[in-house]
């Protein structure tokens, strides 16, 4: 039976590890969310700039962008925007002559240390054949594949071997007579033995997984990150190397307080517990530390509540896994001193206790996957036609194979139950053969858990839509004025001013620029637009929150000194924004709720024992129940008050407008205003221009439109005869003496 477990294991890793490292991605880990230009674009003259949205942030140091030429030369360079993370950028010269260019990328996602390299393409004046862009490949790296097996299977181990010894082995076998650990001698050197060996795997994991991102990071063999000691620049910079020195500090800890507990074993044997019990809390941030650099880190959708779903799914994993294979290991030296029954039931013993915890982390387990094949999975071909739904099936083939050995193992430790299945019960009652046969299935799903985190998820079938920016062309005296909004959509948007004179770029003016919500009666600041040369001026803001009506003021001064207005009006819809994050679908939402109900049914039990060593008394449970009553009550009111609050200050300070300004403030609305202030508010000028330079910043245009009617602070109002719109030119016009003065 051995022999034939052993053969059966061998053959079974042989086909599941070639099935998963002959998958072959073809896609992204994050992937991308828009480009502007879109791939393919055919542009009549040259963009300002181009821009790479993704799905997650990228790490700047090792994330760039260069356009080439259908030559081959390079034609500008780019890289991270410092606006936002998830942005490659570069600006364009003016002067690109017609013909095609190939953007190429060099992507680091920041989330899980994933390196990929893509390009697109655009054409200027017309298409050009025979020039493509190529999407995304990112081979599955061995290496990667072998260190990620290698740190996941150890860390499992090290936290399923402490829980299985303070939850299970000591309830079943633990006796104050073993001062050192409660357990026989024997058992914990057993157990001793696994803890050193999987320490020994996750420090080997853990110098190749630097070693490895090292040298995706800068493209360099090992022995140029180890002779030029690139490893500790990705060990201090990146995110990844965050989180490889906190699971190294927690390995260095579990490693002291386990030495420690060896030290002192023979001379302050009660340690020996606390020890291991501290040990297991650290494997179970450990865990964590896999978590918060796995896909679910770069979800799209709750990426916290995805990177919790990916911990509680990595405890589930470690404690039934884990404590699986440290069980194989153990029981034999445990359980060799025995015979008949007394091994029959020393086995049960704890084999029953297993099974309760088993039966746990299963409901877990399942409960979390759902979550998690759901934050990625999307229609059916996401599944049957992408690496990441290939290697997922491969997963859940194996799981069930677990499942079936469990449920075999379930049914031998209650064989009147299952009295019909007599022939098969029997076969496994010995338990030992079929851990081991269990135990190598665990291996090969954990080699599955390292190429899935190493195969990019698939890209959602909503993220192909192309959006335009919104752009728009005015003619200022004799300059020619065109402003691109990039993405044009709520959030940080890119303000692109080219400039020209008679078709030559214009550089010796100042610009700057100012957004107001017409409708809110809300302005932004006024942002100076750097020169990029080449009648190229940048800026970038965040003004733009919300979508509706926009109102993009433009002051250009000229070298005399003269300030000229273009405005521009536009209408911001939520389509051409750039969603990092999504709101959840109702599978999600639904998923969710079984999670929870999975942890609560896992927990249960605790809860129940914490119940019934309550004092349950008339005063005790009328104190309980008032205070949590009262706690609850008080929270809530509490969170009501400080909404009502919060919506009440923002009222107040902020109050929708009983008029709305209709007039936009362009240059010919200030020049009417101009001559409308002088002829309709004579007295204004001298009485109250200074007041109203103090003032405006914090006046709005609905309060100056109502002085123009009603007069303001003791002078007279403008003339009675003055229609709406001339009133709303007055109000632009006064607005122009905050810049007068700045």
């Amino acid at each position: 039976m051995k022999l034939r477990n052993t053969r059966l294991v061998s053959l079974l890793s042989l086909l599941v590890l070639t099935l998963l490292l002959g998958i072959r991605p073809v896609a992204a880990h994050g992937y991308l969310l828009r480009s502007i230009p879109e791939e393919g674009a055919v542009l009549e003259r040259p963009p300002a700039r181009i821009q790479y949205w993704f799905s997650e942030g990228l790490e700047a140091q090792f994330s760039s962008l260069r356009v080439l030429n259908q030559q081959g030369d390079v034609v500008t360079e780019g890289g991270l925007s410092p606006e936002n993370n998830a942005l490659l950028t570069a600006r364009l010269p003016r002067d690109l002559p017609d013909g095609a260019y190939i953007v190429d990328m060099r992507i680091a996602f920041a989330s899980d240390g994933h390196v990929i390299a893509q390009s697109r393409v655009f054409f200027v004046g017309a298409a050009v054949s025979g020039v493509d862009g190529q999407a995304a490949l990112n081979q599955v790296n061995p290496l990667e594949v072998i260190w990620r097996t290698l740190s996941l299977s150890s860390t499992m181990l090290l936290f399923g071997v402490c829980i299985l010894y303070s939850t299970i082995l000591v309830p079943a076998w633990g006796s104050k007579s073993f001062r050192a650990g409660l357990l026989p001698p024997r058992v914990m050197t057993a157990l001793n033995r696994v803890m050193i060996a999987a320490l020994a795997v996750a420090f080997i994991g853990s110098i190749l997984a630097l070693l490895q991102q090292s040298m995706v990071f800068f493209e360099a063999d090992v022995g140029r990150v180890i002779s030029q000691s690139l490893w500790a620049v990705v060990r201090t910079s990146t995110r990844f190397g965050d989180l490889w020195t906190a699971r190294m500090f927690l390995l260095v800890l579990i490693t002291m307080l386990f030495a420690l507990s060896l030290y002192w074993r023979t001379e302050q044997p009660d340690t020996v517990r606390p020890f291991w019990t501290a040990n297991a809390w650290a494997g179970l941030l450990m865990v964590g530390t896999f978590s918060a650099g796995s896909h679910a880190a770069g979800s799209i959708i709750w990426p916290w509540v995805a990177t919790f779903n990916d911990w509680l799914h990595g405890i589930g994993v470690g404690l039934w896994i884990g404590g699986l294979a440290a069980l194989a290991f153990v029981l034999p030296t445990a359980l060799a001193p025995y015979q008949g029954e007394q091994r029959r039931q020393a086995l049960l013993a704890v084999m029953q206790r297993f099974s309760r915890l088993a039966v746990s982390c299963l409901v877990l387990v399942i409960a979390t996957g759902i979550y998690s094949a759901l934050t990625w999975v999307y229609t059916p071909p996401d599944v049957t036609s992408t690496p990441f739904g290939g290697t997922l099936v491969v997963k859940i083939v194996l799981v069930a194979g677990l499942l079936i050995v469990a449920l075999a193992h379930h049914m031998a430790l209650r064989p009147e139950r299952y009295a019909r299945w007599q022939g098969f019960t029997a076969r496994v009652s010995g338990f030992i053969p079929t851990l081991r046969l269990e135990t190598g299935l665990a291996f090969l799903v954990l080699a599955s858990v390292g190429v899935l985190s190493a195969t990019p998820v698939p890209i959602p079938y909503f993220i192909q839509e192309a959006v335009p920016s919104p752009s728009e062309s005015q003619s200022l005296n004799d300059l020619d004025i065109t402003l691109t909004l990039t993405p044009g959509g709520p959030g940080i948007n890119t303000y692109d001013v080219s400039l020209t004179r008679a078709g030559q770029p214009v550089n010796d003016v100042g610009l700057r620029l100012q957004m107001v919500s017409p409708q809110r009666d809300v302005r932004g600041g006024w942002d100076t637009l750097e020169n990029a040369e080449e009648g190229l001026y940048i800026g970038a803001g965040a003004e733009i929150d919300r979508a509706g009506q926009w109102w993009s003021l433009l002051d250009v001064t000229l070298p005399d000194g003269s300030i000229h207005r273009a405005a521009f009006d536009w209408q911001i819809t939520d389509a051409a924004a750039v969603q990092i994050t999504l709101p959840p679908r109702p599978q999600q939402i639904i998923a969710l709720v079984i999670v929870l109900l999975a942890v609560m049914w896992v927990l249960y039990p605790f809860a129940y024992w914490v119940y019934q060593r309550l004092d349950l008394s008339p005063a005790n449970v009328t104190v309980a129940v008032g205070a949590v009553v009262g706690t609850v009550v008080l929270t809530l009111i509490g969170v009501v008050v400080i909404q009502n609050t919060d919506a009440q200050y923002v009222a107040a300070i902020n109050p929708p407008p009983t008029v709305v300004n209709a007039v936009i403030p362009s240059q010919e609305s200030l020049d009417a205003g101009a001559a409308l202030y002088r002829a309709s508010c004579p007295s204004w000028e001298s009485d109250n221009q200074g007041r109203f330079v103090d003032r405006l910043a914090r006046t709005r245009d609905e309060q100056l439109f109502a002085a123009t009617r009603d007069g303001w602070q003791g002078s007279a109002a403008c003339d009675t005869a003055l229609t709406d719109a001339q009133r709303w030119d007055i109000v632009n016009y006064i607005r122009t003496f905050q810049r007068q003065n700045s």
